[in-house]
């Protein structure tokens, strides 16, 4: 067991889903050619002038509501200043003194116990561009079009003490930006990105070590394994005798160590002083609650909506908000289909694991929340069968249409052969003596074997319930 205690702080920085970017009319979608969504203003030419979106001020207010923050009635900006090849102003305008939001607070659940964690500040900044390196030629080439993207910095208190916290507080934070419609969070995308803090101290002590920051991780799977690679490396240093260096470190995920970048600035390295062309903002009350009215409903009222109202279970419910375009195409299949429960069990049961296989992708799904509602219609009223379900879902991930038309093109229906039922139950009770005494004698569990073998002989020619009854009555005689 380790003689030391991990502390932890994070800086988020969360792009929002403006359409334009934040200080010019630029497009704020992710990708094109390099440099073709760039203008005078956002690649820092000379006698432009930044005019600030309104947009992004509304997201920033309700990153600061879904995050329990105080609203800042007075903020103002400030212009950072740093040279690199991806800041052609040579300064990025942020804030300093006044941000937007202050002292918030997010709960989070880890392995069963709830924790709150403390938000320091969220404040509003332009994105920097993008170094693109070219290792064969030895050059780095610089696409602007990131330049100005409107980004939220969420930074913590140093509440963390495992990367399992870390990883939790992530998750909610990602959901909560998600359901607020303030970020799409694709990592992948760098849409959200995260640097680390980490110190560690002798147990028991009351003093922090010297930190560093990891930055540039990009999954949570990284930033898991950053930290504990990290935790490890300053543990070795402290106890070879030698002192942790407060500086910046990159993760390398290939040889599972960190590595030096630059030793860590304060803010004073940065020279903030107020933009002199963009105004302070001043919010009136009347603003900020219509802000907070236009907040859509968030992951724990889902839940609490579904558990309450739709009659979900509590673990079924968390896995549907817990994406939230799993969420909104539960509610669409809703609207079509009276029957949440049923609908819930088969978007846990077959849809979600589906997911995880990476055989279905939410972002491009051939068919509605209304075809498969349509298809658990089919397979509750014993149209189809459970087996022919399943064929029937995975022509509408592969190709779309209607549940219906691929059940006629395949013949997929239940149809109902008394004669045929009949003769296959008969059977399968008669080859199979021992389980039939089992049941007889009161092993009701026996019964699920009877209903698999007979389901899997029939292959869709009698409905389950049709199939229950008769084995029912044969075993009882």
């Amino acid at each position: 067991m380790s003689a030391f205690y991990p502390t932890m702080g994070l800086e988020i920085h969360a792009e929002l889903l403006t359409k334009s970017k934040v200080f010019c009319t630029c497009s704020a979608e992710f990708g094109g050619t390099p440099n073709s969504r760039c203008c005078p203003v956002c690649s820092g030419m000379p006698g432009t002038l930044p005019v600030l979106n309104q947009k992004a001020v509304e997201y920033i207010i309700k990153a600061g509501y879904v995050m329990n923050c105080d609203i800042s009635r007075f903020t103002k900006w400030d212009r950072k200043n740093y040279f690199y090849p991806d800041l052609p102003k040579a300064y990025q305008i942020s804030q300093m003194p006044r941000p937007v939001c202050l002292a918030g607070t997010v709960k989070i659940n880890v392995k069963g116990e709830e924790k709150v964690i403390r938000i320091n500040r969220i404040h509003l900044e332009e994105d920097a561009g993008k170094l693109v390196h070219d290792e064969v030629n030895r050059i780095s080439l610089a696409d602007y079009n990131r330049c100005g993207i409107p980004l939220i910095e969420i930074v913590t208190e140093p509440d963390f003490h495992s990367s399992d916290e870390v990883i939790a507080f992530l998750e909610k934070i990602k959901l909560l930006l998600q359901y607020a419609g303030i970020c799409d969070c694709k990592m992948e995308q760098g849409s959200i990105r995260c640097d680390v803090n980490i110190s560690i101290a002798p147990k028991g002590s009351d003093e922090l070590g010297t930190r560093t920051e990891l930055k540039n991780l990009n999954s949570l799977k990284a930033i898991a394994r950053a930290i504990e690679v990290e935790i490890e490396r300053q543990e070795e240093v402290i106890e070879s005798g030698e002192r942790v260096i407060q500086e910046t470190r990159r993760f390398n995920d290939a040889l599972g160590e960190t590595t030096a970048m630059r030793s860590k600035e304060d803010a004073h390295d940065y020279r903030y002083f107020p933009d002199p062309d963009i105004p302070p903002i001043i919010f009136t009350e009347e603003e900020l609650e219509a802000i907070k009215n236009s907040i859509p409903e968030l992951p724990e009222q889902r839940v609490e909506r579904y558990v309450n109202s739709l009659g979900l279970k509590k673990a079924d419910a968390d896995i549907i908000v817990g994406d939230k375009r799993v969420c909104d195409f539960f509610d669409e299949a809703t609207k079509s289909y009276d029957n949440p429960k049923a609908i819930a069990n088969y978007i846990v049961g077959e849809l979600t694991r589906r997911i995880n296989l990476g055989e279905v992708d939410m972002d491009a799904l051939k068919f509605t929340g209304a075809d498969f509602a349509r298809l658990v219609e089919l397979l509750q009223t014993d149209k189809v069968s459970q087996s022919n379900a399943k064929i029937i879902l995975g022509e509408l991930v592969e190709n779309g249409g209607s549940p219906d038309k691929i059940a006629d093109e395949q013949d997929l229906w239940i149809k109902e052969d008394n004669d045929l039922l009949a003769k296959v139950v008969d059977e399968i009770i008669a080859n199979n003596p021992k389980p039939v005494e089992q049941y007889k004698s009161g092993d009701q569990k026996v019964f699920g074997f009877f209903m698999g073998q007979a389901n899997k002989a029939l292959k869709g020619a009698a409905s389950p319930k049709a199939i229950q009854d008769y084995l029912r009555k044969k075993l009882s005689e």
